[in-house]
């Protein structure tokens, strides 16, 4: 398979939110009439299940560029689901839907549903995708396999998905536990080369355990059509100011793994980890987020996951400002100070004992980016 390179580093991001009935908050299956106002408009797109729109923005510059655009599309989703009588809001998980997902009719969705029958109907999870451009396929090789420490990271400072089906789940990020089902899901194997990921892609098809690489859902992958390298491990964010922080993060690491020495990477993230670690080390950022322990060699000795992100953000402090990323590193430290997402919700839940009341914050919240967006006007 052909690696399309990308001549800059841009950047792009997919955000999956929630179509919600306005009368219960629950999800409802609303992307077809919502689609009636968006037939030409390619940011503003189906995804697998009918409760999930997903807006992307342009090939962007940086992520102050990518999150306004998504902006736009943001307000004129949110005014056409109000004519629908519907909302919207992002979390990686509905907080109390019961119901099995109704799968979107186009052709790709089809063929998964008929490959995965019922577990199909249970994936109802809501993400944030990152992609950033490569210069070649060998490249996005390289930094895929460079980020795989850090994955627990993004993990952590993203989770947003604590309730599952009317109950507290004890984990932040519940989201991972329900799509572990899937196949070809979670950690990736690392590659040498593109050769050698395109020999993987081959053997893939022949033994029919993918149709194509867009069957592969890592926790990161190449995008070989965009020429990009897609993270795709973060729970969807509520607001445009958590999408900036996580984009501007993603995209100043995966440049500053592209262009650092092996001693300099090895300073913040630990190299050759077996995968026994490498998978604990995920499912504790998902259970504990900004809390978890990071478990940094074979000894089992550990860190906070909270201070490996500050050190991958100095890390990416140097090459912040010459790719105009500044602003957005600056939201994600602020992240780190503020209550987190996942903080958010429980604590919408315990002021009134019911999941519905964590819905209608999150719906709110996501209002609100009309309000601003309206006072910038």
């Amino acid at each position: 398979m052909r690696f399309e390179p990308s001549a800059k580093h841009t950047v792009g991001v997919e955000w999956e939110l929630q179509l919600l009935d306005s009368s219960s908050l629950d999800l409802v299956d609303g992307i077809v009439p919502l689609m009636e106002f968006f037939p030409e408009n390619r940011f503003v797109k189906p995804e697998f299940i009918q409760s999930c729109v997903e807006l992307t923005s342009d090939v962007c510059a940086n992520s102050s560029a990518a999150v306004e655009h998504l902006r736009d599309s943001l307000a004129m989703t949110l005014q056409r689901c109000g004519e629908l009588e519907m909302g919207l809001c992002g979390a990686g998980t509905h907080p109390f839907c019961r119901r099995l997902a109704l799968i979107t009719r186009l052709p790709r969705y089809r063929e998964v549903e008929k490959s995965v029958g019922y577990l199909a109907h249970t994936q109802i999870t809501f993400s944030t995708h990152v992609h950033v451009g490569m210069a070649s396929g060998d490249q996005a090789m390289y930094v895929m396999s460079r980020l795989i420490p850090a994955l627990s990271a993004f993990i952590a400072v993203s989770a947003n998905s604590p309730f599952w089906r009317g109950h507290d789940t004890g984990h932040v990020a519940y989201r991972h536990r329900i799509l572990a089902a899937a196949p070809n899901y979670g950690l990736p194997p690392r590659f040498e080369n593109w050769r050698a990921f395109a020999r993987f892609l081959d053997a893939a098809r022949r033994s029919k355990m993918i149709r194509t690489f867009k069957d592969i859902h890592w926790d990161i992958r190449p995008h070989p059509d965009f020429g990009t390298l897609e993270l795709r491990v973060m729970d969807a964010a509520s607001d445009l100011q958590t999408v900036h922080g996580l984009v501007a993060f993603a995209r100043c690491l995966i440049l500053r793994l592209a262009n650092a020495t092996p001693p300099e990477i090895e300073e913040v993230l630990p190299s050759g980890l077996p995968f026994w670690i490498e998978n604990q080390n995920r499912f504790k950022a998902a259970l504990s987020g900004l809390d978890a322990e990071y478990i940094i060699d074979e000894t089992g000795r550990f860190r906070p996951v909270r201070d490996l992100i500050i050190d991958l953000l100095d890390f990416c402090t140097p090459i912040a400002a010459d790719i105009a990323e500044t602003k957005g590193l600056q939201i994600l430290r602020q992240m780190l100070l503020d209550t987190p997402a996942y903080q958010e919700q429980r604590t919408a839940y315990a002021c009134s004992n019911t999941a519905r009341a964590v819905v209608a914050m999150l719906q709110d919240l996501m209002l609100r980016q009309v309000t601003r967006t309206e006072a910038c006007v």
